[in-house]
């Protein structure tokens, strides 16, 4: 019997307090959109919020706006980190994000305004337990993922 030896290897890690600030960034257009309802306006807040999702699913969560400005203002006036995290479980929470907010979106400009706040409100909760506690959903649906996959 023949066994393939796989080795896989972690990209560089990240500053865990970067996606944490990103994540209050996001929790904050989030409640906005909450609270504009089944408007236009909402609408239109929900569509940039999924599209800032989209760089941080594809290249990672030091690829969106939110992780320059965490870059760029606040890691300059922080020590340097205990530790630093494997980008993958919050690029996957990215993409769980785009997921989220991306059906709100298509229902939004389907004429189902209504489902625009709830898909925010979702997306909302992920991302507030992110920035107040550090409880990142999509990071620990990743790892769940990765539990549950047979091994080869």
């Amino acid at each position: 019997m023949v066994t393939e030896n796989r080795t896989t290897t972690a990209p560089a890690g990240i500053d865990p307090r970067g996606p944490r600030v990103a994540a209050g960034v996001t929790a904050v257009l989030l409640a906005v959109v909450v609270l504009l309802g089944a408007s236009q306006a909402a609408l239109v807040l929900l569509t940039v919020v999924a599209v800032s999702f989209l760089p941080g699913a594809v290249r990672g969560p030091q690829a969106t706006w939110q992780a320059w400005l965490f870059r760029v203002l606040v890691r300059p006036r922080l020590d340097a980190p205990d530790h630093l995290e494997d980008p993958r479980p919050p690029r996957f929470a990215q993409l769980v994000g785009l997921v989220v907010t991306a059906v709100g979106v298509v229902a939004g400009f389907a004429g189902a305004l209504a489902v625009v706040p709830w898909a925010a409100a979702v997306a909302f909760v992920a991302a507030a337990l992110n920035a107040a506690v550090g409880l990142c959903l999509g990071c620990e649906l990743y790892l769940l993922g990765r539990r549950l996959r047979p091994s080869a």
